[in-house]
């Protein structure tokens, strides 16, 4: 397994890779890929069973979804730099005929995309789906997805919650990335999430938080405490609080980063806070 600084250098490159891709093309979302770059970076490096010689039914290894698609480019950097496929093919995002489109789409068929994700709310319903079919085959390995907290606005979230806590879909880690920001401004002002705990709770959940989504141990404890609490007859719900455009200064704090590229000023300040560590595509 990879030392706590190899994974610290990993999410490094990962960050850069994100600024440079969606810079390239004047296009894209790197708030909250930024913010996810250490929780992708501990599920791919640290905690889940998988192969990287990608196979679309998934048997016999742990199963990932990325619900809220538009954060791809974390999502491209952290499969390409896993072995799914060539580090080079970053610098194709978003480009005409791509495999890496704007929000990944099994139709273009690049390994370890196993759902289109360009409408919110539906990953969860998808893992549900792939997490029956495992327990129907016997295979005991987990499915994990990814969330946005601004994404929780969509009612499909909330008919697959009551069914995985009414059927004890309990080999489900669904992660929340509670940044408290979306496209149009702070959730608080554009609708309110509530208790997000109580929620989940209330639908039958076992809720676990990770107070520091942008720390790499934190997550990886919260992860393998999530792990510990499947088989239990109940899904499991990850909080992970974290910061949109976490590693570069001027992206944090604001949701203005949500859908916008930096410039070639902005990408160079935002590339002198993340040193090179494993070679630019």
């Amino acid at each position: 397994m990879p030392t706590i600084n190899e994974l610290k250098d990993f999410s490094t490159q990962v960050r850069r890779d994100i600024v440079r891709m969606v810079s390239a093309v004047n296009s894209g979302h790197p708030g909250g890929s930024l913010g996810c770059t250490e929780f992708m970076t501990a599920l791919y490096q640290e905690v889940m069973d998988y192969s990287s010689e990608f196979n679309m039914d998934g048997t016999n290894e742990d199963l990932f979804f990325l619900s809220n698609g538009h954060i791809s480019p974390v999502l491209y950097s952290v499969l390409a730099r896993s072995g799914f496929f060539p580090v080079s093919e970053l610098a194709t995002f978003r480009k005409i005929n791509t495999r890496l489109q704007g929000h990944p789409t099994t139709h273009e068929g690049l390994p370890g995309i196993r759902m289109s994700a360009g409408s919110l709310g539906q990953g969860l319903s998808v893992a549900l789906g792939a997490a029956n079919a495992k327990k129907l085959d016997g295979d005991k390995h987990l499915v994990y997805t990814l969330h946005g907290d601004g994404e929780l606005q969509e009612g499909q979230v909330w008919e697959a919650a009551m069914y995985a806590a009414g059927k004890k879909v309990d080999n489900l880690i669904a992660t929340i990335d509670y940044n408290l920001k979306q496209i149009d401004g702070a959730t608080d002002d554009v609708m309110p999430l509530g208790n997000l705990r109580d929620k989940f709770e209330a639908f039958g959940w076992k809720v676990l938080e990770v107070v520091n989504g942008n720390d790499l141990e934190s997550i990886i404890a919260g992860l393998k405490e999530a792990k510990r609490e499947t088989g239990k007859g109940k899904p499991v719900c990850i909080l992970m609080h974290t910061e949109m455009g976490n590693g570069v200064d001027f992206m944090m704090g604001t949701h203005a980063w949500h859908g916008k590229a930096p410039n070639p000023e902005q990408l160079e300040s935002a590339l002198a806070q993340n040193p090179e560590t494993l070679g630019d595509y």
